[in-house]
């Protein structure tokens, strides 16, 4: 199961390695602040003010309803981009060691498994229930199993296999969608009743799903259904070779920081290109969806690389590298700490003081604080959670 270890080395949630990427921790602390609860303080301005600007950024940190993409779209593609970044500097290292694929393997598929476990405790809690009352589908458990599937493909495959393994999910994935449908719905039908995953995820999925048919308790679609994490394993594909590239000892640093940049620049074109016919869609993971959250994390990874590893302009980036290097953590606390409990009786004082408008920003601001002061307690203690 995962566990909890005191390391003088700084470890995360996938990559052990003691020597890693400073600007890798802080672009991981950087996407799960917003899961965090920072977010929030959008809402709040927004709420406070009313003005059209903070209302913009306000609905960037929402999920569209179905077709489209907002801000708050990239925070769980980017986390999963970086697991994969990760898998040359932790699963290669070990292999230039000298452990065997096979060793790896049942590594990579014991991690998958406990992060499926914990996705199933997010959603559910520990309580007994019925089957048809469990939510199997979940975050951590889409990570994981891309995140397996990828890695495995990173041990068998050579280079150039990788990369056609990357077009071959997100290829195949669009032709599967493009020529069939639920029963009844023409070919090609990619709402949430009559598209191909919604509806292999109603036919083999156990339990409920996230969504129900209107004023229905019948199952209809799963943002992280199990169909749709086919395409998600691109993400973790192109991850790797994203970390392949940071890791190449025969490019020089800024080299690196160009062609993960001037590849992400050419994932967007392709992505509006594709969105033409097969629309940037979070919930189905859509192979353009994959293009655009592909592009923008390239871009964001070779900023902070450039800028952190090559420039060597680390202090600011402290504050987010403290979040990264415990994120599975922070994810799961919610069910286990009682953090809104835990801030009114810190910092209620001062939303009172305060007052409305102001008074969620205030409280939504020192809720990140707190949490982020507990992490910062653990990273002290040189305590960090593995999985």
């Amino acid at each position: 199961m995962a566990q909890t270890v005191k390391t003088s080395q700084a470890t995360d949630d996938f990559d052990s390695a003691p020597t890693r990427l400073y600007s890798l921790d802080a672009l991981r602390g950087f996407d799960m602040l917003w899961i965090m609860g920072a977010e929030e303080i959008f809402h709040g301005m927004a709420h406070a003010t009313n003005s059209p600007f903070w209302n913009a950024l306000s609905l960037q940190f929402t999920h569209p309803d179905w077709n489209g993409f907002h801000v708050y779209d990239l925070i769980f593609p980017l986390f999963l981009f970086m697991a994969g970044v990760s898998t040359p500097f932790s699963v290669g290292r070990e292999l230039e060691k000298g452990k065997t694929r096979e060793q790896l393997l049942l590594r990579v598929i014991k991690r998958a498994f406990i992060l499926v476990l914990l996705g199933l405790f997010v959603n559910n809690g520990l309580k007994i229930q019925p089957i048809a009352d469990i939510r199997f589908a979940s975050v951590l458990g889409r990570i994981g199993i891309a995140y397996m599937f990828a890695n495995i493909i990173y041990l068998y495959a050579k280079d150039w296999a990788q990369i056609a393994w990357f077009c071959f999910f997100i290829v195949g994935y669009y032709l599967l969608l493009k020529f069939t449908s639920a029963p009844g719905f023409h070919p090609g039908d990619l709402t949430p009743q009559g598209n191909f995953a919604s509806y292999m995820d109603r036919t083999i999925l156990p339990g409920k799903l996230y969504v129900k048919y209107p004023n229905t308790n019948i199952n209809m679609h799963d943002p992280e259904g199990l169909f749709s994490t086919i395409p998600a394993i691109s993400t973790g594909l192109l991850g790797i070779l994203a970390g392949k590239v940071l890791k190449n000892r025969d490019l020089s640093p800024n080299l690196k920081a160009l062609r993960l940049a001037l590849a992400g620049i050419v994932f967007l074109v392709i992505a509006q290109i594709w969105n033409l016919d097969f629309p940037i869609n979070k919930n189905l993971w859509s192979s353009s969806f994959v293009m655009h959250v592909g592009g923008l994390s390239l871009l964001l990874m070779a900023l902070f690389y450039y800028v952190i590893d090559v420039l060597g302009y680390k202090k600011w980036a402290f504050f987010f590298k403290i979040i990264g290097m415990n994120s599975i953590l922070i994810y799961i606390s919610s069910h286990i700490i009682k953090w809104p409990y835990t801030n009114t009786n810190l910092f209620g004082w001062l939303g009172q003081l305060v007052g409305n408008p102001y008074n969620d920003v205030v409280m939504a601001i020192t809720f990140v604080l707190v949490k982020w002061l507990f992490l910062y307690y653990l990273y002290q203690k040189k305590t960090f959670l593995r999985v």
